[in-house]
């Protein structure tokens, strides 16, 4: 299932990335990488605020619809 079905302070492990390689590229830049724990810190009109190893990061939800979890 897609990360954007999470609520705010619910946590789950990324098994797959999808999208085209740029995509995949960019997400894995940030930390999106298979096998992370990440948590939905807040959900802010269409963006989440995404934590992950001990940082917040910003995703707009058509981004964050590409990383399953």
């Amino acid at each position: 299932m897609p990360l954007t079905l999470l609520k705010a302070g619910e946590t789950a492990r990324i098994t797959r990335i999808t999208g085209n390689d740029a995509t995949r590229a960019r997400l894995a830049e940030l930390g999106f990488v298979v096998g992370e724990l990440v948590q939905v810190i807040s959900d802010l009109g269409g963006n989440l605020i995404i934590g992950l190893k001990g940082s917040r990061v910003a995703l707009g939800r058509d981004m964050a619809a590409r990383i399953m979890i």
